[in-house]
């Protein structure tokens, strides 16, 4: 492959050399430099590419893109482009043959329910014979293999790499996770998305490392409205009309308004022995009654979203309503079936915001008792531990408090910033630091009709500790304390 051949969808000057030379590596860490690599200069918060030049060219590299000005030596290529992360990702999509041209391309974007909806749309899609990859939070699934996710979007590099080892895996269509930070680090530039979803917009990812106001989030998830074909939006949230602001695709709507094109209506919360759920009538482009195995309003959104989205497939109603009474996802609201007398759950929510959203809904089903336990990250902004800590007072009758991921603080120190805040509340609370016995406290002082809610680990497998990732899976810490029970 010749570099111009990389470069043939960018804007580009060629400050030295030729584009005409041979190129075999596509490279982005330095560690990687090797003979015929092209080496992208990414400008990190951390490390700066441009500053490896000298070293990746003794390597072998031939050609360095750069957004800034560099010394090179005489016979290496330098390409001057306005951003090397967008760079990076039209690249990659060459480089790979532009896979994304040969599968329907589904992302998905919003502050909560992004993990959820992939799944269900997965599961919908897969159920109606459409061999279907997904890129999330949890894991990339491409076929039978499974890969654990770093971030909830991958580097442009991997996302067209994973592209490309779907279509030779047979893949028709992919869904991903399309957060605010990979639409503003382009990590899915290149490429167009067939369809394009806004779940929702809450005032999360504001800080230092992330977003540095309310405007700039909003502005990020915008954009995927400026690189699809379809769009498909919560007509229902308050920010939508700023997500879809200028944008260049046509529009559709799901919601519980009359005016949404997929329409939510006669919402019924749903309890059977050891499990919560929902019931609602869909009306507007179908017609139909739909079930779902997972508790709460926000399940009726993300179900209208994939609903919406498969409708496009032609999937037939009798697949989706398979689909989405058999689909659980790892970690998000997942019901663990111990016995038909309680609810036991597992949920990620790791702030106060996902917290009190979670245990509002589950209020909603008036358990006789509603038991959350939690704990709280190390190393972490102490603030977040007072807000989860109030917020499960206030909501929970009962809060148990536990380590999570102490990293290199000590698990008590944590505990009694997370008790600050539990005493401004009105619930009762006991503290049992290893989470392993807290579960156990839960389940063996259950009642008849409560839930219990362990929060804050989902889909982890590892406790964190001094550096160290032990393997610690609350599915694993059930079945060990009902096997010694």
């Amino acid at each position: 492959m010749k570099l111009s051949q990389l470069l043939e969808r960018m804007d580009y000057t060629c400050v030295q050399g030729s584009v005409d030379i041979p190129i075999s590596h596509l490279l982005y860490d330095s560690r990687n430099a090797c003979p015929d690599g092209v080496f992208v200069c990414i400008s990190g918060a951390v490390m700066d590419g441009h500053t490896f030049i000298s070293d990746v060219v003794m390597k072998g590299v031939t050609a360095v893109i750069v957004e800034k000005e560099v010394k090179a030596p005489a016979h290496v290529t330098v390409i001057r482009v306005e951003n090397t992360r967008s760079a990076l990702a039209y690249m990659s999509a060459a480089y790979f043959g532009y896979p994304a041209e040969e599968l329907k391309t589904i992302g998905i974007t919003g502050t909560k329910g992004k993990t959820t909806t992939t799944y269900m749309v997965r599961s919908i899609l897969e159920n109606s014979g459409f061999k279907t990859g997904l890129i999330g939070t949890i894991e990339t699934i491409i076929g039978k293999k499974v890969i654990k996710a770093n971030n909830t979007t991958p580097e442009s590099y991997l996302v067209q790499q994973y592209f490309r080892d779907m279509v030779n895996a047979g893949c028709k269509c992919v869904v991903m996770e399309v957060s605010s930070q990979g639409l503003m680090l382009h990590r899915v530039d290149g490429f167009t998305f067939d369809y394009g979803i806004f779940t929702n917009l809450g005032p999360d990812h504001i800080g230092p490392n992330e977003h540095k106001d309310l405007d700039d989030y909003i502005h990020c998830k915008s954009l995927l409205f400026k690189q699809c074909r379809h769009g498909i939006v919560n007509m229902d949230d308050d920010y939508v009309d700023r997500i879809t602001e200028g944008h260049t695709c046509d529009l559709e709507t799901f919601g519980m308004s009359g005016k949404a094109d997929f329409c939510a209506s006669d919402m019924k919360l749903l309890q059977k022995p050891g499990l919560l759920g929902v019931t609602y009538h869909l009306s507007g482009r179908m017609d139909m009654d739909v079930e779902i195995d997972i508790p709460g309003r926000f399940s009726v959104y993300n179900s209208l979203t994939a609903i919406a989205i498969c409708h496009h497939f032609n999937v037939p109603k009798e697949n989706i309503l398979k689909a989405l009474t058999d689909v659980h996802v790892k970690g998000r609201l997942e019901t663990i079936p111990i016995s038909p007398k309680f609810t036991l759950m597992i949920d990620y929510a790791h702030n106060a915001m996902a917290l009190e959203s979670l245990l509002l809904s589950l209020k909603e089903y008036h358990p006789k008792r509603l038991v959350t336990l939690f704990g709280c990250g190390g190393n972490r902004d102490p603030h977040r531990r007072y807000e989860m800590g109030e917020v499960s007072s206030n909501l929970s009758d009962l809060t148990v408090v536990t380590s999570d991921n102490p990293r290199f603080e000590e698990p008590m120190a944590i505990i009694n910033d997370i008790l600050i805040g539990v005493r401004k509340g009105p619930g009762k609370y006991v503290t049992i630091p290893d989470r392993k016995e807290a579960i156990k406290y839960c389940i063996d002082n259950a009642e008849e009709g409560d839930v219990i809610i362990l929060a804050g680990k989902g889909h982890e497998d590892y406790q964190e500790i001094k550096g160290i990732k032990y393997p610690m899976d609350e599915r694993d810490l059930i079945a060990d304390i009902l096997a010694g029970r």
